[in-house]
């Protein structure tokens, strides 16, 4: 399946983004860990938040996340304390992402987790038991979701946990997001030091919980309030806060540089906190970003500066080729087809000097089984038409973003 998409003239909408993917699936393991009670508020309705209900739910002997790399990771730490034999697995492409990183320190702490294929990857086969904790070397600049694993389980462990983390520390925010929603279930868990976290062993408390809106959703209603050549574009987004614990929350700065300005406003007599997005007619001639803490936004930045034609020099992109596919060779080849020739330094820098080539005829974009690329491609119709094939993936974290494309007014054809 394949959709052509045709922007409006004008662009003026409202619209209810989906829940926090990354909130979501942090507060499911806290819930489950805690003992069960009461489920958390406006949970994401996408693929990653789904599969991770039905394992927390009905724990099948097999679990199958498919392309969920957020339930893999935190599912594996998970299972590895929980009573029970299973076996976690998941679409070719998540068979070929590593987590060995994970399963060597769960096995420091004495967990019983083995391979049924290549080692390294999964299907992993988890024998639950109770965990001793203690101290724990980890490098700090692996993916933020195998540290986020190992410190939600912290609580449980007879002597709690301390991570030690060496090297550079990435992704930090997404590790500040997991300790603070630890703390509002009433775990003791802090940095202890600039490159070391404690938990304590104590127990969280099941409590009510409101899922935030998710931040990484309006990355592309900001690119497309970007993109848009009405000059009164505006969007309207419930849902947000401005003290956000979201890393892609600084979406908004970013996107300041490029000529969209971020209004907060509270309705309904403070319960609802309203953002809308318009123009602000100033942007940089040149944008130079490091997204070591902020990866899921790359794509949506990237393709928002093709289309304005503002050359980059974007760093901290070293994750991006182990996510849903290789995002760096990705981008590079799909907006190739679009006229764009970005060249990539050493597999974590990504450069656009203004240099374009004719572009294909009839191009189609590829999306990898990878939801972002979907996202991020799709606003780029405000500046050319655009064909994306596979357009279902992006239900794996935003379910009806066609859907609000076409309340914003698009035109979606399927061909």
């Amino acid at each position: 399946m394949q959709y052509t998409i045709k922007a409006p003239a004008k662009l003026n909408t409202n619209i209810s983004l989906p829940a926090s993917k990354s909130i979501s699936n942090r507060a499911l393991i806290i819930y489950a860990l805690s003992g069960g009670g009461l489920m958390p508020q406006n949970l994401s309705d996408c693929d990653d938040t789904s599969v991770m209900v039905n394992a927390i739910r009905y724990m099948p002997e097999v679990i199958d996340i498919g392309a969920a790399g957020t339930a893999m990771r935190f599912l594996t730490a998970y299972l590895s304390v929980m009573r029970g034999t299973h076996t976690i697995t998941g679409t070719e492409r998540m068979r070929h992402r590593p987590i060995g990183v994970l399963v060597d320190a769960l096995r420091r702490l004495g967990a019983d987790i083995e391979y049924t294929g290549d080692e390294g990857f999964p299907p992993l086969r988890i024998k639950g038991c109770r965990l001793t904790g203690g101290i724990l070397d980890v490098p700090g600049n692996i993916s933020s979701q195998y540290i986020s694993a190992l410190l939600m389980i912290g609580p449980v462990l007879e002597e709690g946990l301390e991570l030690h983390l060496t090297g550079d520390i990435i992704s930090r925010p997404y590790i500040d997001l997991t300790l603070w929603m630890m703390r509002e279930f009433g775990a003791d868990a802090e940095w202890s030091a600039g490159d070391t976290i404690s938990v304590k062993p104590q127990p969280y408390t099941n409590r009510a919980y409101f899922i935030e809106n998710d931040w990484s959703g309006a990355s592309y209603w900001y690119e497309m309030v970007a993109l848009a050549k009405d000059r009164e574009a505006k969007v309207l987004l419930a849902g947000l806060t401005d003290g956000s614990k979201q890393g892609d929350s600084v979406v908004k700065y970013i996107f300041s540089l490029l000529g969209v300005k971020t209004i907060f406003q509270t309705k309904a007599e403070g319960r609802l906190q309203m953002v809308t997005l318009r123009k602000s007619g100033r942007r940089v001639p040149r944008l130079e970003y490091d997204f070591v803490n902020s990866p899921d936004l790359a794509q949506t930045v990237i393709a928002t500066c093709c289309g304005l034609g503002v050359p980059f020099h974007f760093r901290g992109l070293s994750t991006l080729k182990i996510k849903e596919t290789d995002r760096i060779e990705a981008m590079k080849t799909e907006l190739g087809k679009l006229g764009y020739v970005l060249r990539d330094v050493g597999g974590s820098e990504l450069i656009w000097d203004g240099t374009r080539c004719e572009p294909q005829p009839g191009a189609v974009v590829r999306t990898y089984e990878d939801h972002r690329i979907a996202l991020s491609f799709a606003p780029l119709s405000l500046r050319q038409p655009i064909t994306i094939s596979e357009p279902q993936v992006v239900t794996k974290s935003y379910p009806h973003f066609w859907d609000d494309m076409k309340k914003a007014g698009f035109d979606i054809s399927e061909t």
